[in-house]
């Protein structure tokens, strides 16, 4: 969205000079080189990213060029939280304005996008008037409330849209015409947002207007314990994302409800646990049955965590389990079936007094077997277990 924007300060009048993380030019907009030399000298500087570690990152690294007295309006979905960050992070000379939008593309592209703003008064008047090129600004009240105003109604949107299809899958599962079922929600308060997604359950996808990824992004970072609802929105999206659909519009959900439907599969992701390499998902859950993928001891980065200690290992890897375990609603009681991978049996006994640790009760049933390897070298052990999800989770 920043290039159509950048396009619309400069049909304005405006001086603008652009940066963009992967090299992009706009169209009567100088190119800088880097952050800093994109901000030098300018009263005003925008930024329009993907999520609050970029934002940290590029005015970290644009803070050598910001000069006494400019304002930074930070136009990306980041809440208010970050934005609180961000305003201990800059010199306190510079102002800032968080100011992130409603609407995707064409409405960058064409000015009509909702502006959420929030600032001291006297930072909001100095950049007004550009605000106003992107299209109408709500001036929600001081530094963070257009943040936290954009996350609520985000709060609101998305679950809806997830919401609808899963209404959709539904309703066809129960003998309802997608189509049909479209037609009568748009006699009603979400008529809008029923033909906002009928090309999608039509098979149609669109241009990407907001990214699925965006949208689960957006989620998380209005997580609260009040937002039952759209928890299990983002717990849906998530599943979309592991499965491929991150680059696609929000609208790939309906796609990815149905086919769940289709398979009576689910795929489970926590992002408690280290992401996969995309070939595999963390588990899979088909009705009350859970399956858990093998457990490895890597970190976050992918690195071995315990090289040649079967004991730390041990305990990463029953750890690992006992998250995607806890993400479904279940603990190791509920575990039915264990099996354990070890590159040395000798090394048996010191895994066996940490699985004792974490499975107190009966055991389950289990199978351990010695292999010559795991698939990363200086791994030791390797565990996957199947549960029965408690009728209540």
């Amino acid at each position: 969205m920043g290039a159509p924007m950048a396009r619309r300060l400069v049909e304005a009048g405006h001086e603008v000079t652009v940066w963009n993380r992967t090299p992009r030019t706009v169209e009567g907009a100088a190119v800088a080189a880097s952050p800093a030399e994109a901000v030098a000298g300018s009263d005003l500087v925008v930024t329009v990213l993907r999520d609050p570690a970029a934002v940290m990152r590029v005015l970290a690294d644009a803070a050598p060029g910001l000069r006494a007295g400019a304002v930074v309006v930070e136009m990306s979905t980041i809440g208010p939280a970050a934005v609180a960050e961000l305003r201990d992070r800059l010199p306190a000379q510079v102002g800032l304005v968080d100011a992130p939008v409603l609407g995707g593309v064409g409405p960058a592209r064409d000015g009509t996008l909702t502006v959420l703003a929030g600032g001291r008064s006297e930072d909001l008047a100095r950049c007004r008037e550009v605000l106003g090129v992107f299209g109408t600004v709500r001036e929600a009240g001081g530094p963070g409330a257009g943040a936290a105003l954009k996350l609520a109604v985000m709060s609101a949107l998305v679950p809806a849209q997830v919401l609808l299809a899963e209404t959709v899958a539904y309703g066809e599962a129960i003998g309802v015409q997608a189509g049909t079922l479209l037609d009568v929600l748009g006699g009603t308060p979400l008529g809008a947002l029923a033909e906002r997604v009928r090309p999608a359950v039509q098979g149609r996808p669109g241009e990407r207007r907001y990214g699925l990824d965006l949208a689960a992004k957006d989620l998380a970072l209005a997580a609260h314990p009040l937002q039952t609802l759209a928890a299990a929105a983002a717990d849906r999206l998530g599943g979309a994302v592991s499965a491929g659909l991150g680059d696609a519009d929000l609208t790939a959900v309906f796609g990815h409800v149905a086919a769940g439907r289709r398979t009576g599969v689910r795929k489970i992701d926590p992002a408690s646990v280290p992401a996969t390499n995309g070939l595999y998902s963390h588990a899979a859950r088909s009705g009350n049955l859970l399956f858990v993928s093998g457990q490895v001891a890597l970190d976050h980065d992918g690195k071995v965590v315990g090289e040649g200690d079967m004991t730390r290992q041990a305990e990463l890897v029953m750890e690992y389990l006992a998250r995607v375990l806890a993400d479904q609603g279940c603990t190791f009681d509920d575990v039915t079936h264990i099996r354990t991978f070890v590159t040395d049996m000798s090394l048996l006994p010191e895994y066996a007094a940490v699985r004792r640790r974490y499975i107190t009760g009966a055991p389950p049933a289990s199978t351990t077997v010695e292999v010559s390897r795991l698939f990363r070298p200086g791994l030791l052990i390797e565990v996957e277990v199947t549960a029965v999800v408690p009728a209540a989770s």
